[in-house]
């Protein structure tokens, strides 16, 4: 019997695209109250109002840069009185990198002079806003990176008081927060506090039923049919719901049929899935890794380190271990914290040898970890 095999220019998908973590699809479903409040509060804006501020908060992978970028797109094709910008704060995680991408997205040219200062900048922004008389709606996406950074009040200040400087110019702003642990009322300085006074919305982690909806949605967009069989999806589904993240799930269905690609087969098997899950463990500790700062990157280094099967660290010992430039003992304190919530570490208390002292104990393979931020380390540079 002719085994079912692929011939050389034959694939399983119809569009891979659809699989990338970062495509926007044309049908994005279960989150519809999330995006009417979204353009409610930016109709005003339409209409020559102020854009109401508004934050958006739940766990990675939950939809909230979609609704953002789909709501984005439809601004760009109906209307020029609101100029949608969106700066992604996990790679501009600075003061002077988020006004910079804000000028060079109003403006189409390239990076201000060299010697440029953040007043002057802001300057150029507000100038070429009035002449331009446009409205412009910044999304600040992963905002919690600049809150670790100490930079998002330097951000938001001068955001919201602009127009007190250039009256008739009024910035509307979306701020996403995809770090569940952080009080950002705390993080905010009083002179932040007093004017802003934003719209919450809430983005809850997908269901089970709404997570199989939407890669039922994706296996019907990005592949042929009977690539994947029902009781197989039904496996990623269960796996991705331990996690919570639907991300995971595109990336399993795109793995697993790429697996059966290589094999030559119409179809995807159980052992396809089984070696994408495998190979997710590895996905899922590195988008973790890659939503650290710099700082909670140099602190889980020195834990890794540290750490071994016979003994593992005290937090004082990892804080004596950091380099001087470090963090300071007050954001070490929230970076153990994090790690913690984040089950990278675990911290146990013991009140043994004369004294109460924390453990770390790394949650994760300990080689793994320290490969993972060796990349991320080669990657910056």
């Amino acid at each position: 019997m002719k085994p079912n095999l692929l011939s050389w220019e034959e694939t399983l998908f119809r569009d891979q695209d659809v699989f990338d973590l970062n495509y926007v699809p044309e049908q994005f479903d279960y989150r519809d109250d999330q995006t009417q409040s979204l353009v409610f509060a930016i109709r005003p804006g339409i209409k020559g109002g102020k854009i109401l501020d508004t934050v958006c908060r739940g766990p990675p992978g939950t939809g909230k840069t979609t609704s953002v970028k789909k709501i984005f797109d439809s601004l760009r094709e109906t209307t020029q009185a609101i100029l949608p910008i969106h700066v992604n704060c996990r790679i501009d995680a600075s003061e002077y990198a988020v006004f910079t991408r804000i000028y060079t997205s109003l403006t189409k040219r390239g990076p201000p002079p060299s010697g440029t200062s953040v007043k002057q900048l802001i300057d150029m922004i507000a100038r070429f806003v009035e002449q331009e008389q446009i409205q412009p709606l910044v999304c600040l996406d992963d905002a919690n990176y600049l809150i670790y950074e100490n930079q998002f009040n330097k951000v938001l200040y001068p955001l919201l008081r602009m127009h007190e400087v250039f009256p008739g110019i009024n910035f509307g702003l979306i701020i996403i927060i995809s770090d569940p642990g952080i009080d950002l009322q705390n993080s905010l300085e009083v002179r932040v506090q007093s004017t802003f006074h934003p719209e919450i919305i809430q983005y809850p982690p997908y269901s089970a039923r709404e997570i199989a909806g939407i890669l039922n949605e994706r296996v019907k967009q990005g592949l042929y049919p009977h690539v994947l069989p029902t009781e197989l999806l039904d496996v990623i589904i269960d796996h991705v719901m331990k996690h919570g993240d639907v991300r995971l799930g595109l990336d399993l269905i795109k793995r697993s049929v790429l697996y059966a690609e290589k094999a030559a087969r119409k179809s995807v098997t159980e052992d396809d899935v089984q070696k994408a899950v495998d190979a997710s463990r590895d996905l899922h500790l590195e988008m973790l890794i890659a939503s650290l700062s710099d700082d909670e990157c140099l602190v889980l280094k020195i834990a890794a380190e540290l750490f071994s099967e016979e003994t593992s660290p005290t937090t004082k010992e990892i804080m004596e271990a950091l380099p001087a430039k470090g963090p300071k003992l007050t954001r070490i304190s929230e970076i153990f914290k994090r790690l913690d919530r984040l089950r990278l570490i675990d911290l146990q208390y013991s009140n043994q040898g004369g004294g109460r002292r924390r453990f770390v104990h790394l949650h994760e393979d300990r080689a793994l970890v320290l490969t993972i931020l060796a990349r991320r380390e080669q990657a910056a540079d």
